[in-house]
């Protein structure tokens, strides 16, 4: 069922004291190692399949009326720090994920090809076996303590998103926004989630000890198309809703409106009403690209294609061939027509950045800040130049993947 908003004064699951006992028509948490195969859970029932291996430290596997098909897997995480390899172009060097596998179910998430690591398969398994590190926080709040540990800045919803609707059952942000901010280390969250409001007075008083940056993903505006694309996420009002919250607190929020999809959210009205509402609703900057089919998500996303818009098919072949990336040509238009709706709207050179004391921190609450030089990540390279995009503007032909 599409949800527009989630209701933070009340919890999600009316007894979640005891998620061992028996609840009619579902089956019992399975401890590790065991296997009820009796109680086959709706996922199992489904086809979803289980790992063929062990996951690591796994407690126990669980499922709930209230998340129909999913199954959520809890494991004792060993590490929560991930160091981002020194090749990526990335603009951090650290990320923590609370959660492997996403319920907002987007056809199109790069992350897809990384369930295949825990044999599970990219597409429903993705969708429906969800990983969750219960302990994930008090691990974090240990690695920070390390006198090796330097404060670098540390980014969370670059893999899958920490405000999934997973999120209102384990509650594992709260302790991860406190230790990271109580070590003096500086982060930043990207999300579709609206769960994200419920940690608004905490990032508030996070923000005063350290940079804070926060970033909504939203790239397109059509419920119909939202719904079939990324079935599990809050609507696009709602989070159009979240992004005045976060303002409203005096936080800075950038948008990530990603993926622009070729011939179904790349044309000028659609990217001016985007733009147009993203600045209604005060966002600080956006950074908008091209669909990335990397393999995993390649797969999943043309049979989702050939079901629903199968004249598009022959077209996106083309546009793809055989990569991960649509063709320079096509990035380089596309650029172009993202750069002149983002003027149009009253964005220049701003986009969603992961340390708003680069930008966004510098200026009162609700204000966007006056042109100025991006960094080479965004603006000014070689590809940028031959498109006849000015240097300063942001040109998103880079192929670099997008962060969600």
């Amino acid at each position: 069922m599409r949800w527009t908003r989630q209701q933070l004064n009340q919890p999600l699951f009316p007894d979640q004291a005891d998620t061992n006992q028996p609840v009619p028509g579902q089956p019992r948490a399975t401890p590790a190692g065991k296997e009820d195969r009796n109680n086959a859970g709706p996922a199992e029932a489904a086809g979803a399949a289980l790992p063929l291996l062990p996951l690591a430290g796994l407690v126990k596997s669980v499922t709930t009326p209230e998340f129909v098909g999913i199954t959520f897997h809890e494991v004792l995480a060993k590490s929560a720090l991930n160091k981002v390899p020194s090749t990526s172009s990335m603009p951090f060097g650290w990320t923590v994920n609370p959660y492997r596998g996403c319920s907002h179910a987007c056809v199109y998430c790069f992350a897809r090809k990384s369930h295949s690591y825990l044999d599970f398969d990219p597409g429903k398994d993705f969708d429906s076996q969800v990983v969750v590190k219960v302990n994930v926080a008090e691990v974090l709040h240990k690695e920070l303590r390390k006198p090796s540990w330097q404060r670098e800045h540390v980014a969370l919803g670059t893999n899958t998103d920490p405000y999934q609707r997973a999120e209102g059952r384990y509650k594992l942000m709260p302790g991860i926004i406190n230790a990271l901010a109580d070590s003096g280390t500086p982060f930043s969250i990207l999300t579709k989630g609206t769960l994200l409001a419920r940690d608004l007075p905490l990032l508030r008083t996070a923000g005063k000890q350290v940079s804070v940056g926060v970033g909504i993903s939203l790239a397109l505006l059509d419920e119909g198309l939202a719904q079939a694309l990324e079935p599990g996420t809050p609507a696009p009002q709602a989070r159009l809703a979240l992004i005045g919250k976060l303002r409203d607190a005096g936080l800075p929020c950038g948008v990530m409106a990603m993926p622009i999809l070729p011939w179904l959210t790349d044309s000028p009205e659609a990217l001016d009403a985007l733009f147009a509402s993203l600045a209604r609703a005060g966002a600080t900057g956006v950074s908008a690209g091209a669909l990335f089919l990397r393999p995993g998500t390649r797969e999943w996303f043309m049979q989702w294609l050939a079901r629903e818009y199968p004249a598009l098919v022959g077209s996106y072949r083309r546009l793809y061939g055989s990569g991960a990336y649509a063709s320079k040509e096509y990035r380089q238009w596309l650029a172009a027509r993202v750069n002149e709706a983002k003027a149009r709207n009253g964005f220049t050179t701003q986009a969603f950045v992961h340390d708003p004391r680069r930008e966004e921190a510098r200026y009162p609450a609700g204000s966007l800040p006056p042109p100025e030089r991006e960094s080479s990540r965004f603006s000014g390279s070689e590809e940028s130049q031959k498109a006849g995009t000015p240097v300063g503007t942001p040109a998103f032909s880079d192929p670099s993947p997008t962060l969600f």
